[in-house]
């Protein structure tokens, strides 16, 4: 299943379009800030599709009968780009744990590129549930990659939830075809196409350095 939140219109929109904008993004705290704020939205629509069980909280003046959320979640993200989007999953779900992925795109003399991933550090997933963000679903091999790795040292977690900002139709295709049967897709905004360095058109550029400087 794909949730498109950017096809409702709402506040939401806002904060993409600040994201893609070549002028705000010359604020890198003001992009740290809009990820941190899209991941808040969705963990907020991901906290409906989960679930809720009956539990009594005690008040000053008596008891309150709640119905409060009873999965076991971590939230999982891929290195560098995905921290402040990350920080917004884990301002919601704050007493969820985390994991984190290492992965970047090795380069051949031949101008292509192959995934890499170098760590994983995070909890067991056996009855869990998973929420793995990454800003950026390009060609949707890191997140292939990455929910393989994850799975195959940390176990299966129950569902699994894959969220991103924006993301390319070319990389929603990949990804859909190679994830599991208990994930849900996630996505800000789908854009039509990949350029020749297989970054998303229009897309915004590169969110790890517009976030935290550029590498080398």
């Amino acid at each position: 299943m794909i949730h498109n939140l950017g096809e409702q219109n709402s506040i939401f929109n806002t904060y993409i379009s600040e994201l893609r904008d070549i002028h705000i993004q010359k604020d890198p705290m003001r992009f740290r800030r809009n990820l941190e704020r899209i991941g808040e939205i969705m963990a907020y629509e991901i906290s409906k599709t989960l679930s809720f069980g009956p539990v009594s909280v005690e008040t000053p003046l008596g008891q309150a009968e709640m119905q409060l959320p009873g999965n076991e979640l971590v939230i999982g993200t891929i290195l560098r780009a995905g921290l402040p989007y990350h920080q917004g999953f884990l301002n919601y779900f704050d007493r969820a744990q985390n994991l984190f992925v290492s992965a970047y795109r090795k380069h051949h003399k031949d101008n292509s590129f192959t995934i890499e991933i170098e760590y994983l550090s995070g909890p067991g997933l056996q009855n869990k549930t998973l929420i793995l963000v990454d800003p950026m679903l390009a060609t949707g091999k890191s997140m292939v990659l990455a929910l393989k790795a994850i799975t195959e040292h940390l176990g299966k977690p129950d569902h699994i939830h894959v969220a991103s900002v924006i993301a390319s139709e070319e990389g929603v295709d990949y990804t859909r075809a190679r994830i599991p049967e208990n994930c849900t897709l996630w996505i800000g905004a789908i854009d039509p196409e990949l350029n020749a360095k297989a970054y998303i058109v229009p897309g915004l550029g590169d969110a790890g350095d517009l976030a935290y400087g550029s590498k080398i």
